[in-house]
């Protein structure tokens, strides 16, 4: 088996972009009905909509013309839409991806630089009909199973942390396609995190999902999944945080099956790797590195990656050390804490990485007052539970293959390539 830097860069090559040039041009009479309108549709009314997340609704004209230039800002720094991949490094191929192109924020600024017209109204799309704020990422799940009782959160209290443990009510194995873990709609402020683990008869834990602000479901690659046995518990590992009035939660896990009798022909592996809990922070600086590292014993086809910091994190890299020693990159993500994403690999991109190879997670934290999520750049900080501690480490899901699978997939991968 070859096993070099150039392998895994073919592997990937089909999802690398190259530098943007200058910006695109856009067309000189951009309108809102005809142009913005679309874009706004597909990447930004999800959440900028009345009883929704976001602070302000975007559905018409007259909703929208106010925020103009501070919509240009956002999007110019790709601060919105919420999806922090960096473009200039390593693969490039999400599902779900809603994130606009270079071409996409040329035609919003030029529009905002013109004065924001509005266009005929006849060019209008017709407006998205959606679904309330109770939605499964996952779409609707085939089981739910709730945390035992519904937990208080007081208006003025100490942060919670502790484990709560539901029965699963499956009276038969499962497979496990999709699992989505959420707060109900009013707690979703008070909910820092929920940890979900199946607990088997026997007593064997195995994680199944993690939801924070701005999480997104796990969809598995076909033919992956996991196994929840009959009569297995779901354990809540909760983090609650007061914000001034007193909240009720209900927070659940959602699961999605494959059909009875149907076994995928992959088990899906779901961990947090390159956890560093030697952290060192110190007060007022900005830029500061901390390294994790995990070693693969097994051939694996990446399927998500996801960012772990807390309020001082800035940023987070991905790379394999091949076991040649030398280095590619997979991913680098900018971090904002308001948006925990899980970037699901399309199948067609997702790293290969070779048994052997060292997964190196890079991250760093700032803890100058440049950083709008620190609540006191005059404070150490290190490794901690709380939002203002921080932490190190990525979420990642893979699955596994023998050297006969790898060398057939990483060959069909560079055929691929070399028809592109």
């Amino acid at each position: 088996m070859r096993f070099s830097s150039l392998t895994l860069a073919a592997m990937a090559a089909a999802a690398v972009i190259a530098l943007p040039a200058a910006a695109q041009d856009a067309p000189a009479n951009v309108t809102f009905t005809r142009d913005i309108a679309p874009i706004f549709q597909r990447s930004c009314q999800s959440c900028h909509r009345t009883g929704s997340i976001a602070p302000m609704s975007l559905l018409t004209y007259e909703e929208v013309r106010p925020w103009a230039r501070s919509i240009k800002q956002r999007i110019e720094s790709r601060e919105m839409p919420p999806w922090f991949i960096d473009r200039h490094v390593g693969v490039q191929g999400f599902k779900a991806d809603k994130s606009l192109s270079d071409a996409e924020i040329a035609i919003v600024s030029t529009w905002v630089d013109n004065g924001a017209p509005r266009g005929n109204p006849a060019d209008l799309p017709p407006p998205i009909a959606f679904d309330d704020m109770t939605k499964w990422n996952i779409g609707e799940p085939d089981w739910v199973v709730e945390i035992p009782e519904p937990f208080v959160v007081k208006a003025e209290a100490a942060d919670w942390w502790g484990n709560l443990v539901s029965d699963s009510g499956l009276t038969e194995d499962r497979w496990v396609k999709a699992v989505e873990t959420k707060p109900t709609e009013e707690s979703f402020p008070v909910v820092h995190h929920a940890v979900t683990t199946a607990i088997d008869p026997d007593g064997e834990a195995a994680f199944l999902n993690e939801y924070a602000l701005g999480k997104n479901g796990d969809i598995y690659p076909d033919g992956t999944g996991r196994l929840l046995k009959a009569g297995s518990q779901i354990r809540f590992n909760m983090h609650y945080h007061a914000i001034g009035r007193e909240i009720t939660d209900r927070t659940s896990v959602g699961l999605t099956f494959y059909p009875k009798g149907v076994e995928p022909e992959r088990p899906i592996y779901a961990l947090h790797i390159g956890d560093n809990e030697d952290l060192d922070i110190p007060a007022g600086e900005a830029d500061i590195r901390h390294d994790g590292y995990y070693h693969l014993k097994d051939n694996i086809t990446l399927t998500v990656f996801q960012p772990h910091l807390h309020n001082l994190g800035t940023r987070q890299c991905i790379e394999a050390i091949l076991p040649d020693n030398s280095v590619q990159s997979i991913n680098c993500a900018n971090w904002d804490f308001g948006w925990h994403i899980a970037y699901n690999y399309e199948d067609g991109v997702a790293p290969l990485i070779p048994k052997g190879s060292v997964i190196h997670v890079i991250s760093w934290h700032d803890n100058s007052d440049a950083n709008r999520w620190n609540d006191d750049p005059r404070n150490w900080a290190g490794f901690g539970q709380r939002s203002n501690d921080d932490m190190s480490f990525a979420w990642l899901s893979w699955f596994t293959m023998n050297d006969t699978e790898f060398e057939a997939a990483v060959a069909a991968r560079e055929a691929a390539t070399d028809n592109d």
